[in-house]
């Protein structure tokens, strides 16, 4: 019979083509796949919350995979990060029920941006958050974050893709929070679910309006449009962070006590 795990990974995504393995390129799920399908010794699958891009960087992404063995997931987990590249970690192995879905039992998510707005930045920050040299008024910035709240339709703050249609482009963000940290801020994203690059598009768009190159009104005026500006700019991937997946915690509760590893 089978039984299904519950994955918890970080990773530096500098060195990767993003999240989605792909043919000929480095991807963080294709070297979690190499790991676990050489311990199971099956071919293993695994199925994320979601995908992040290239230079996109994770400490709380969230992956479940099958197997017919029953595993003691501490000993396991240190296998898999013993097999793992020193940029992919393993950060907790649960038993879960098996209608639990990394994907479709996830409630909420938060991710982390970073800005750096000092005139010169440190070269152990340059993969890690995007450098703004330039002026950015704070308060501008807070107002116009103040039109991303609630229930919206945000295709047009999201890149082509196939699932990013109008018709399903509602999402909620529950909040924005602007933090100040050290030579810069950061911005605490957390919502239901993300379009393709929403996130990257709406830094982008907060800091057009910080820099005073287009109006607070103008994000309305692109919600109305539900469509993508070709003229404003995403912020680029290496200031992003996915911190954490949500699910009710009925999800994620398993009654059944993983045995001893079977190999």
């Amino acid at each position: 019979m089978d039984k299904k795990y519950k994955l918890t990974i970080a990773y530096d995504g500098t060195c990767y083509r993003g999240w989605q393995a792909q043919p000929h390129r480095a991807s963080i799920q294709k070297e979690v796949e190499r790991a676990l399908s050489s311990l199971l010794q099956h071919t293993t699958s695994i199925h994320a919350s979601g995908r992040t891009d290239a230079g996109v960087h994770a400490l709380g992404q969230v992956a479940h995979f099958k197997t017919h063995l029953s595993l003691e997931t501490n000993s396991f987990q240190q296998q898999c990060n013993a097999a793992l590249p020193n940029d992919i970690r393993i950060l907790e192995i649960l038993s879960v029920p098996l209608d639990f879905h990394a994907r479709y039992s996830c409630r909420a998510k938060e991710y982390h941006y970073h800005l750096h707005l000092e005139a010169t930045i440190s070269p152990l920050k340059r993969f890690y958050s995007y450098h703004c040299p330039f002026f950015i008024d704070l308060d501008l910035l807070q107002q116009g974050i103040e039109s991303f709240i609630g229930e919206k339709n945000f295709i047009s703050f999201a890149n082509k893709g196939k699932k990013n249609r109008s018709k399903d482009g509602i999402r909620t963000l529950y909040s924005i929070n602007l933090c100040q940290e050290e030579g810069g801020i950061r911005l605490q994203f957390k919502g239901n679910g993300f379009l393709y690059r929403m996130i990257r598009n709406i830094v982008g768009t907060l800091i057009a309006v910080a820099r005073g190159k287009i109006k607070r009104e103008r994000i309305e005026e692109f919600f109305k449009e539900k469509r993508r500006d070709p003229l404003l700019k995403a912020a680029p991937p290496q200031g992003l962070f996915l911190m954490a997946v949500y699910y009710p915690i009925e999800e994620v509760s398993c009654t059944a006590t993983p045995s001893k590893e079977e190999q």
